[in-house]
């Protein structure tokens, strides 16, 4: 070995960090990844809850690579965790991934050792590595979130986050199951268990506006004919909004009558999945006019299905409890109806709040109900948490917890000043909550390795984020959220479920292709931003460089909707609920 162990050390096994690993091995770097898992998947090893399925349709939803896709076959359009997982054990024996791989094995901490340029990095239980670059691909939901509920530690049940739910299962049938939380893993969970439990109640404080799945089995004809297209599909991700094979629609909804604008609603709801949301008009995330038409559509369709008037007051109000799409759709089948149901009941919480949980089970304002599982569906320290998870010190003493304890600084969305040759994917910044994440792992993951490749050439042991590209960065991705409606709602791209989180925009909302088209400039122009070896690269602003000229155009995008910013900002009350 030389002065460090590996050239790069990856963390995290899913989509991202499998990348990595897989392109980083070919280009001859001596590299090693470390999971906290049993297994590969990332999210898809923890993710076993009932009903767990990916919200992304196939092909989207796995690798680029034609070794992989050539001979791989769906089963459905949306997959389920076990079909993941499965996937998951054909993508490692196809690309001898698990030889480079330590599982149960927890980055706890990372310190750069500005002498040799590179990371000492402390692995649970005991053990050092040292390498000269990290990569840390821990997705954006690797940090569970339990918000603070009184007595839950005396409840004599079963109770479990759904991401951490028992890898041996856990059998709903004939018993009395609570769940607390409905964005996608409540939503998910609760259609099993109204299927299986005794009774079901399911506790919510925010409607969710989810959208139909639209399942479809597939069949290896089906699947034969789709493939004559992947490479064409793979290829348009980097063109979109959201890495999809699908795009937002060009011109105005206001352009078109309302007879015009409904029937496209159409189409796109008899589609499923996220058409609805990011293949429809930009106006329905930036007008609130145009937001106000899709809520209406999706209101009605929704309250056509469920049979109770006061309870298509609370699943679907009149009038929209946040604006539509600021918050990630979940996707569902048949959630509705499910409070229809006999067995099923539903407890808004901004009514009736939890006030503890006892021995029995849950007592509410209005009594008690007694359960004998709950199921904790409240979220995610989102984005940013998994990466302030790790102990990580950088050249200042300050760990990245400290450093971002006001508001997270990026550049890019994958580095930050004073933690050199530390990079990360699918991070804070980045277009992570609104991209596909295989595409992200994959066109967001090829800069990473283009970076690497281009130190290693030029003999360059060192890169590092300057303060001032990170506050370039953070103008434009506050400035395009200001843009647009995602400040209207508490949501976790808002930081807002979290108490104590700083309130802003996480996630990039300018779109994956603008995206890489101002990460590929960087890396033009030399990684302008960064300092290599200690020597920063002075910014191109007279060259039009679109990274510092998008700045300014948000700078005076902003100035020109000063009179309407207050409208934009709502009180951030009731963060940290537990829906």
């Amino acid at each position: 070995m030389s002065q460090h162990d590996y050239d790069v050390v990856v963390v995290g096994a899913g989509f991202a960090g499998l990348y990595q690993l897989y392109k980083l091995r070919a280009l001859g770097f001596r590299v090693r990844l470390y999971e906290a898992g049993a297994e590969l998947g990332g999210i898809w090893y923890w993710n076993c809850y009932p009903g767990a399925r990916v919200d992304t349709h196939v092909p989207m939803y796995e690798f680029g690579l034609e070794e992989i896709w050539s001979e791989w076959n769906w089963s459905e359009r949306f997959p389920g965790w076990e079909e993941l997982r499965r996937y998951f054990e054909f993508v490692d024996r196809k690309l001898d991934l698990r030889r480079d791989i330590q599982f149960n094995t927890r980055v706890s901490g990372a310190t750069f050792d500005t002498a040799g340029n590179q990371w000492q990095i402390e692995l649970d239980p005991g053990e050092t590595v040292r390498a000269r670059f990290m990569v840390l691909c821990v997705g954006f939901g690797s940090k569970i979130f339990i918000p603070e509920m009184k007595g839950l530690e005396r409840f004599e049940g079963a109770c479990h986050h759904t991401a951490r739910w028992p890898q041996q299962g856990l059998d709903f049938k004939g018993k009395r199951v609570a769940v607390i939380g409905t964005g996608a893993s409540g939503v998910q969970v609760a259609q099993v268990a109204s299927r299986e439990a005794a009774q079901l109640t399911v506790f919510q404080r925010t409607p969710c506006l989810a959208l139909p799945m639209r399942q479809q089995k597939l069949d290896a004809a089906t699947l034969a004919e789709w493939k004559k297209g992947y490479p064409e599909r793979y290829a348009k991700r980097r063109d979109t909004f959201g890495g999809f094979d699908f795009n937002l629609l060009e011109g105005s909804a206001l352009a078109v009558s309302d007879a015009e604008r409904n029937a496209k609603y159409q189409e796109l709801w008899d589609e499923g999945g996220f058409h609805f949301w990011i293949g429809t008009w930009m106006e329905v995330l930036t007008n609130e006019a145009v937001n106000r038409t899709a809520y209406d559509f999706w209101r009605d369709k929704t309250r056509a299905r469920i049979k109770d008037p006061a309870i298509a007051d609370l699943l679907a109000p009149m009038e929209p409890p946040y604006p539509f799409g600021t918050k990630r759709p979940s996707l569902e089948q048949g959630y509705f109806e499910i409070f229809n149901q006999d067995n099923v009941r539903l407890v808004d919480l901004n009514a009736d709040p939890i006030e503890e949980i006892t021995a029995r089970g849950i007592r509410t304002r209005s009594g008690e109900q007694a359960f004998d599982v709950i199921v904790l569906a409240t979220g995610f320290d989102a984005v940013s948490g998994g990466l302030t998870n790790i102990d990580i010190r950088g050249t200042r003493g300050q760990t990245l917890k400290q450093r971002w304890v006001e508001g997270t600084r990026t550049y890019l969305g994958m580095a930050t000043a004073g933690f050199p040759n530390l990079l990360y994917l699918y991070g804070p910044q980045s277009p992570s909550g609104f991209c596909n994440g295989p595409s992200c792992a994959e066109l967001q993951g090829d800069w990473v390795l283009r970076c690497l490749s281009d130190l290693r050439e030029k003999n360059i042991d060192r890169i590092e984020a300057t303060e001032m590209a990170e506050a370039v960065w953070g103008q434009i991705v506050q400035g395009l959220a200001s843009m647009t409606l995602f400040p209207r709602a508490n949501s976790w791209y808002m930081g807002a479920n979290v108490p104590g989180k700083p309130r802003e925009m996480l996630n990039y909302p300018g779109g994956l292709a603008l995206y890489l088209q101002q990460c590929e400039a960087v890396a033009d122009k030399g990684y302008e931003g960064f300092a290599l070896d200690g020597e920063p690269v002075p910014p191109a602003l007279h060259q039009g460089q679109p990274v510092f000229e998008v700045a300014r155009l948000m700078a005076a995008l902003q100035a020109s909707q000063s009179a309407d910013a207050g409208a934009t900002r709502p009180e951030n009350e009731n963060a940290g609920g537990v829906a």
